[in-house]
């Protein structure tokens, strides 16, 4: 019924910039809160960035400074901007999101397929 699909995943350079986005789909009644998490190769996934209804935000220490999340609630997607990228950076990202279908009164967790991104050094 309701889906996140990732997208803007790709190669760059060390320094270089991708954006990340994520539309959830689907019989959505509402969302609340949105993050993206990433897993490197032989790693545990990891938390990234997280961004609460209220616009609140949250980020690992490794990309703070350096990643910003954002969200349009109007388009349902989040994004994720990624500056000065770095070679550990490298991983699958992943989209999350906690929302409600317009079918189903409760609230569920939904993930992304994942994108991934490639940093050369």
């Amino acid at each position: 019924q309701v889906q996140l699909v990732e997208s803007g995943g790709g190669l760059v350079q060390a320094g270089g910039s991708l954006r990340l986005s994520c539309a959830a789909s689907g019989s959505i009644f509402s969302i609340n809160d949105m993050a993206w998490y990433r897993q490197a190769p032989g790693k545990q996934r990891e938390l990234v960035a997280h961004i609460a209804i209220g616009d609140s935000t949250y980020y690992a220490d490794s990309v703070k400074g350096r990643f910003t999340i954002s969200r349009d609630n109007a388009k349902n997607t989040t994004y994720l901007f990624m500056n000065s990228l770095k070679p550990e950076d490298t991983a699958v990202y992943y989209c999350y999101a906690r929302m409600r279908s317009t079918t189903w009164s409760a609230w569920d967790s939904y993930w992304g397929k994942g994108t991934q991104v490639t940093v050369s050094s």
